[in-house]
């Protein structure tokens, strides 16, 4: 929750600082509400955590992160954390998860099917997208530019423009003014109206001066093509869309599994 205090902060007025310190306690209510319940079904279930499960835990995340002890707790530290509460924190995640997978892991059946399904889904997406591998002019335009300073740059685009007549002419424009390579473009990686601009255009050609966020900009495009070489095999992707899609159905059930506590439990709120 500290990065949220910081929010809270650094909100422009009273009004919303008091909305989002109000959203904070409402979001700690909750977490504490669910931590409680997860805490008698663990005496329930007679579910316990070891000291040294918490220390294999602790190890794993120093190896995944290539810390030394030394290194990891300073981290740790810089986050706000004392020891041990990050070692108190660590066993709440470990008694929580040993009691969602009792309860509900049997609940989660991810089929061959399944993943399958997944990756023809991430496939067709993917082969639908393009690619651009383009080049560009830029003509920068303050933020607060009014109608003259954007008149005159906008001139200047199409000045520089005139004098462009092939893929030698257009690197010559770019050295002399600012620009470059800007490398492979998926769809959505630039602002819809110039990727709208680049969809239109076929590989050699070079476009008109199209307005963006921040100023002009001519575009050269290199080539372009759909997806497909990016897809990788279904052997290849199988471990990663399983592990998302047991994730994924790990998620709702454990919000089933709380909601199935709260009905059953007598919670009383005090503000």
């Amino acid at each position: 929750s500290i990065p949220f205090l910081e929010t809270v902060r650094s909100a422009r007025s009273q009004e919303e600082r008091v909305r989002l310190r109000d959203e904070l306690y409402h979001r700690l209510l909750e977490e504490l509400i669910d931590e409680e319940l997860i805490r008698q079904a663990a005496q329930t279930l007679e579910i316990r955590v070891q000291q040294s499960e918490v220390d294999r835990a602790i190890e794993n995340v120093m190896r995944q992160n290539d810390l030394q002890p030394n290194e990891f707790w300073a981290a740790v530290r810089e986050q706000g954390y004392t020891e041990s509460q990050y070692r108190a924190d660590v066993a709440r995640q470990l008694l929580r998860l040993k009691v969602l997978n009792q309860r509900v892991r049997d609940r989660v059946n991810i089929t061959e099917q399944d993943v399958r399904r997944e990756y023809d889904f991430q496939v067709r997406r993917v082969t639908r997208q393009l690619r651009f591998r383009a080049s560009h002019i830029f003509f920068p335009l303050a933020a607060d530019a009014g109608t003259p300073e954007v008149t005159r740059v906008r001139n200047e685009a199409t000045a520089v423009r005139a004098s462009i007549t092939d893929e030698a002419t257009f690197e010559a424009a770019v050295e002399q003014n600012t620009g470059g390579e800007l490398g492979w473009l998926n769809e959505g990686d630039l602002p819809e109206s110039l990727e709208a601009m680049l969809q239109t255009m076929q590989p050699g050609e070079v476009s008109d001066p199209v307005r963006g966020d921040a100023g002009y900009h001519i575009f050269f495009l290199h080539e372009r093509e759909r997806g497909e070489s990016q897809v990788p095999s279904f052997e290849e992707a199988r471990d990663a869309i399983y592990s998302t899609l047991l994730e994924d159905a790990m998620g709702h059930q454990e919000q089933l599994y709380l909601e199935e506590l709260r009905r059953n439990a007598t919670v009383v709120r005090r503000l």
